[in-house]
């Protein structure tokens, strides 16, 4: 379960991962359900939290140079954000749009109890998904 909780964790993050798979494995050999889920849900959530707090960090550095994001794209990602605001952490289980959604969330502030709840919604939908698709499409392939 560790070994689930870390690969979630590191899947949140910028760097890539494949929680899903790995929870898919575990789930074939037999661990419970619900704490499959709730290990890969936590690991997940705790990830994106690390963005969302390297977001709030790095606004500070905006006027420097180096700063990944020019003034005028940081003001456009701003108008998108609080177009769609904080609802659009619902989509911080998707791939490649989901990590840069918590890093903004964290870069334009959202209060970290709000940005918690719809992360954590989000993620545990997602990988109550996938134990649903597990169940119904891997369960004849586990013995």
């Amino acid at each position: 379960m560790l070994s689930l909780f870390l690969v979630a964790l590191v899947s949140a993050t910028l760097l890539p991962g494949g929680s899903e798979v790995w929870l898919a494995r575990l789930w074939c050999v037999g661990e419970p359900t619900l704490a499959l889920w709730f290990v890969a849900t936590a690991g997940n959530t705790l990830g994106s939290m690390i963005n969302v707090a390297m977001g709030r960090y790095a606004r500070r550095f905006q006027d420097r140079r180096w700063f990944p994001a020019s003034p005028r794209s940081l003001a456009r990602a701003e108008g998108w954000y609080h177009r769609f605001g904080e609802v659009s952490l619902l989509m911080s289980w998707a791939p490649i749009v989901g990590d840069p959604l918590t890093v903004l969330a964290g870069v334009f502030r959202l209060p970290w109890w709000r940005a918690l709840a719809w992360i954590v919604v989000a993620k545990g939908a997602r990988y109550a998904l996938v134990l649903l698709l597990a169940n119904q499409w891997l369960a004849p392939l586990c013995q």
